[in-house]
């Protein structure tokens, strides 16, 4: 075998030809592997963005290098000529060369090896293993993600789905994801929790490019048959427009927590009775029956099968002392067991609720009657198709993990690069493996 061939293959490079490989000390100190490579005739001379081929320009700025993977401690780099060429449709760039992506420091082989650790492992284990910045990283990711996107259908067979949204740093940023029900795999994410955001899905939706047994354009919105979302008015009037004849399913984990707020705001208002803040100016530090309400907080909003020992004695408590907040605990728990029946049994069960909460005398509860009127039709179709936002809630508990991962991260691009790669199930693979 050849020397060159053996380089090319240790490289893990095609469609090139190495010139030449010489150790050289750099400024640290350190020794590098440089080796001297070109593009085979027949890529070379092509545009950086398109591929095609395109005539020759200039000669560009020159020589450059392009971080390879480590042999061992020897750091790697590849240096090639750099001429700008002229495409016909993107004008003057500079020529694309087979080892790297346009506009990358890095080969493809280092590229998909910082994915795949980015998918594997911690924030300085990469950083120190690949030695490069931790924004590097971000740069990386978001590249490898845009490729690997381009090469797939991300919406292929998408039927069932749902949609929430989830805060990824402060000062009320928030992303848009939607999952797929039927593989748990997350779909589609991307800054902003209003109806552009959502918009823009069904956009991208509508533009790809269908597989087999599907037609194109807006009859791929059409193709969706269900989409579960909590009760935000923003979610309903864009899945009301863009699939107009999907099933939408309120996520019962959210109507529960509606009642549950709901009791929130009654408990609160006994507190404040009890401590004096009510009737005093300035009410002092909860003590006697305004500490013993504040700490039973966990008894009114646990589930009854799931109370401690204790917390059961303080419904106890409760249940003698504070009727008024007695009825509004036994209004959320109502609602809860709405969705343990079967549907037939729970329409009439959530109308006999509703009657009770407009006459309960209770402002937060005969509030919260008028909100599940509302909703009515999209919580007895979540309870007729048993969907729920689950499985969106399970996506968003790992993007919350991959958000503290990637902080430090330059933009919310890289942060949604690396939760599709790790949750769109597309995983990257090590180099030369399959």
């Amino acid at each position: 075998m050849q020397a060159r061939t053996v380089w090319r293959r240790l490289l893990g490079v095609e469609k090139t030809v190495v010139e030449d490989v010489e150790f050289v000390e750099e400024l640290d100190a350190t020794v590098s592997l440089v080796a001297h490579v070109r593009p085979t005739s027949r890529a070379a001379s092509r545009c950086g963005k398109c591929g095609r081929r395109a005539g020759r320009y200039d000669g560009g700025e020159g020589r450059r290098r392009w971080r390879g993977l480590d042999f061992g401690e020897v750091l790697v780099f590849l240096e090639a000529d750099a001429p700008r060429v002229r495409c016909r449709d993107h004008g003057v760039v500079v020529a694309g060369v087979p080892w790297a992506r346009h506009g990358a420091g890095h080969t493809h082989a280092f590229d998909q090896q910082v994915a795949w650790l980015a998918t594997q492992s911690s924030k300085t284990a990469i950083t120190v293993l690949m030695r490069i910045a931790w924004r590097t990283v971000g740069a990386i990711v978001a590249r490898y993600w845009a490729d690997t996107a381009a090469a797939l259908d991300q919406f292929a067979g998408l039927r069932k789905i749902g949609v929430d949204e989830i805060s990824y740093k402060r000062g009320h940023k928030y992303l848009t994801v939607v999952v797929d029900h039927d593989t748990g795999r997350l779909v589609w994410a991307a800054p902003g929790r209003d109806k552009a955001t959502l918009n823009s899905f069904f956009d991208a939706l509508a533009a790809s490019s269908p597989f087999t047994g599907e037609t194109a354009g807006e009859d791929r919105c059409g193709l969706i048959t269900h989409v579960s979302a909590d009760g935000a008015e923003w979610i309903a009037k864009v899945v009301a427009e863009r699939c107009p004849n999907a099933v939408r399913c309120a996520d019962p984990f959210h109507v529960v927590k509606w009642a549950t707020d709901a009791l929130d705001v009654v408990r609160r208002e006994a507190w404040n009775t009890a401590r004096g803040a009510v009737t005093q100016r300035r009410a002092g530090r909860a003590t006697g029956v305004a500490k013993d309400l504040k700490g039973a907080r966990w008894a009114l909003w646990k589930n009854p099968e799931d109370l401690t020992a204790g917390q059961a004695t303080q419904l106890e408590w409760i249940v003698k002392t504070n009727p008024r907040l007695y009825r509004a605990y036994l209004l959320k728990e109502g609602l809860r067991t709405v969705f343990k029946l079967p549907l037939k049994q729970a329409s009439v069960a959530l109308e006999k609720w509703l009657s009770w909460a407009r006459r309960c005398r209770i402002p937060a509860f005969v509030k919260l009657a008028k909100t599940i009127t509302k909703h009515r039709p999209s919580i007895l179709a979540a309870i007729e198709h048993g969907l729920s936002n689950g499985r969106i809630e399970s996506v968003n508990t790992k993007i919350r993990l991959i958000t503290r991962v990637a902080f430090g991260f330059k933009s919310p691009d890289a942060l949604i690069a690396l939760a599709m790669l790790n949750l769109g199930g597309h995983r990257p693979v090590l180099p030369g493996r399959r």
